[in-house]
């Protein structure tokens, strides 16, 4: 069933929301680092909160991110932001 299909014979439909996919230590965030805000990352550092890159992955940071090359849909966004100081940083 779709998540945008109403279930049958409720005579009511529910949308569900798709959630975000937290990892802790699979999935492709592995191979890259990732460009979040440098608030989160220190937000994160300290309760543990997942954060989120530019291109939408969500995770817990938890590895070096000098080990990994950078996530080339987060240096696009990033680029295309044109140099303004926002606060971005690269983070894993």
């Amino acid at each position: 069933m779709s998540t945008l299909e109403p279930e049958r014979g409720t005579g009511t439909g529910t949308l569900v929301e798709p959630t975000p996919q937290v990892s802790h230590g699979d999935g492709d965030h592995e191979r890259f680092a990732h460009y979040v805000q440098k608030d989160k990352i220190m937000a994160s550092a300290l309760d543990g909160t997942p954060v989120v890159a530019l291109c939408g992955k969500v995770w817990v940071p938890g590895r070096d991110p000098k080990k990994y090359p950078v996530c080339p849909m987060c240096k696009e966004i990033y680029e295309s932001m044109g140099s303004g100081g926002d606060g971005e940083g690269k983070d894993k």
